[in-house]
């Protein structure tokens, strides 16, 4: 057996999807198949059952697992420690986020980072609120970028960006006329919604405590759709102002303060608690800090109007 061989093993037993883990492996499904016959064969046990259309782990497919797991971990461990001795960050960081924060929040702080440490590898796993957590917690990401608050104690918490929920409509929309808006003023125009996440729960709080029954048209699970159905006069919406900036600035959507309600949408870096972070890690951390501190965007969305 091979790493190649345990990877491909662990993203199917993540997944419960041979096709799955194949497109995150960029392989064929028919390849990810080879792959584990192959492992099955050489330990001489089955180690997932394919029956009932499902794919789940067998008893000696769960003992597999945290053996693969170990050795996954060792094998970066041992990079990590002989990069260490050079006194120079290498290897490897993979950050899990969702859609706005790598699309607009966390671009600039890669650029900072892979301009000073060049021979460290990023990579980015994209994934909603909850499964970026799951991802830190199971350590098939380094660092995830979530919405605060965060209440798991396992994990460290670096707080990095400060952001807030804005209406976001058309130019021509009757309420980008305005300098501010209300709840209820909101209310009275079709409204567009995420389906999930910290977002969504924020705002059916706020208006159940306002005790309003909005008019959802439509619910999405993609931000950048969100702002493109509003764009095209669809409904309006609810967003993070850092997420809007481009928009504002091509005169496609505009954003407007809401007059009686702070949402806030502060990002924070992510870690387990218990992980021993390498040299790369750290300047990362180093980095997303220094870079989102005193970070502009949130004062040019405010003067975008």
């Amino acid at each position: 057996m091979d790493f190649d061989q345990l990877e491909t093993f662990l993203e199917v037993a993540r997944l419960c999807s041979f096709s799955r883990a194949a497109e995150k492996r960029f392989r064929t499904q028919p390849a990810v198949s080879s792959q584990i016959r192959a492992l099955e064969e050489e330990v001489g046990a089955r180690l997932l059952d394919r029956s009932g259309g499902k794919v789940s782990l067998t008893a000696s497919g769960k003992l597999f697992m945290k053996y693969a797991e170990d050795t996954i971990e060792a094998r970066r461990a041992i990079c990590i420690a002989i990069a260490e001795t050079e006194r120079i960050p290498r290897g490897e960081i993979v950050v899990g986020a969702n859609e706005g924060t790598c699309l607009h929040v966390l671009p600039e702080v890669f650029a900072e980072f892979k301009k000073n440490y060049p021979d460290v590898s990023v990579g980015i796993k994209r994934a909603d609120y909850a499964k970026t957590l799951d991802s830190v917690i199971d350590n098939s990401v380094d660092f995830g970028v979530v919405s605060l608050p965060v209440t798991d104690p396992r994990l460290t918490i670096v707080p990095i960006h400060r952001d807030e929920l804005v209406v976001i409509a058309p130019p021509q929309h009757p309420v980008a006329r305005l300098k501010s808006v209300t709840i209820e003023e909101v209310g009275a125009f079709p409204l567009l919604m995420p389906k999930s996440g910290h977002t969504r729960d924020a705002l059916e709080n706020l208006f159940h405590e306002r005790r309003m029954k909005p008019q959802i048209s439509m619910e999405l699970d993609s931000s950048e759709l969100l702002k493109r159905f509003v764009a095209a006069d669809v409904g309006v919406g609810f967003i993070a102002r850092s997420n809007v900036a481009e928009d504002v600035s091509a005169n496609t959507l505009a954003i407007i303060p809401i007059a009686d309600a702070h949402i806030r949408r502060d990002l924070a870096l992510v870690f387990r608690k218990d992980k021993a972070l390498s040299r790369a890690a750290l300047v990362f951390i180093d980095t997303a800090v220094k870079i989102k501190a005193l970070d502009p965007a949130l004062e040019t969305t405010k003067r975008g109007r």
